[in-house]
């Protein structure tokens, strides 16, 4: 198979990154659906479609942010303004899509954690987002750098590169099946499940950021990393508190 992939259909070509999105949402989202028909949910279905709204909308605005300022130098035409708004990453659509929770359940006076049944729909969802990133190759700006390691990738530029998609994809599994360890044999706290997914996920992207050829850098780290450190600092209270009961 060539990367990219780019298969036709109907003598129509595919984009085969698009379809996959598409399905992260829907896969995703019937996981959550079936995970909280099987698990108490300790939040009522009208507040929890109200976090969801707050959730989806907090993500849209944090994804397009976050996607703008990794590169802020964009000048601003007709076509660079397509491509701005069509500009997205996860790692706003999880930190705006948390602002986003929290600013619904103030409004709706709900103070129970409300995050633990999003974190296995999400790891589904970005491991088959993933697959489309890698079969996008070089169109879609996730791709590493060059390279003389031995898993080094022609991902459609004739250039050996990290496949760093390839390379999220072996921790997601690796983070999905930790958190199940870790939810089925700790007594965790009700919200620590989700926190503790996004100080690791965010903990791997910040590493997996360097094998990115980054050109804009605040203080000598990329947009991506100043987020990561600003979720760290939110969660600072779970990694620094002695074991917590539920």
């Amino acid at each position: 198979m060539q990367i990219p992939f780019e298969p036709e259909l109907f003598g129509y070509p595919v984009n085969i990154h698009l379809i996959l999105e598409y399905l992260a949402f829907f896969v995703g989202f019937r996981y959550y659906v079936m995970l909280r028909r099987k698990q108490k949910d300790v939040i009522s279905l009208n507040n929890r479609l109200s976090i969801i709204l707050g959730a989806a909308l907090g993500a849209l605005i944090g994804s397009r942010l976050i996607g703008f300022l990794e590169n802020p130098m964009i000048e601003f035409s007709q076509d660079n303004l397509i491509k701005l708004l069509n500009t997205k990453t996860i790692m706003g659509g999880l930190f705006g899509g948390l602002l986003g929770v929290e600013f619904a359940k103030k409004r709706i006076g709900e103070t129970k954690s409300s995050g633990d049944l999003f974190v296995f729909p999400i790891i589904l969802g970005i491991f088959i987002g993933r697959i489309g990133c890698f079969l996008s190759g070089i169109k879609e700006f996730t791709y590493g750098k060059e390279t003389s390691f031995f898993m080094g990738i022609d991902l459609g530029d004739g250039v050996l590169r990290h496949p760093t998609s390839l390379y999220e994809l072996v921790f997601l599994i690796l983070l999905f099946f930790s958190l199940k360890q870790l939810q089925k044999h700790h007594d965790l706290k009700n919200g620590d499940l989700f926190k503790w997914f996004m100080i690791l996920y965010f903990g791997f992207r910040f590493c997996i950021e360097f094998l990115k050829p980054n050109v804009f850098y605040m203080f000598g780290l990329s947009t991506i990393q100043i987020l990561c450190i600003v979720c760290w600092v939110y969660y600072k209270s779970l990694l620094t508190s002695p074991k917590r009961r539920k």
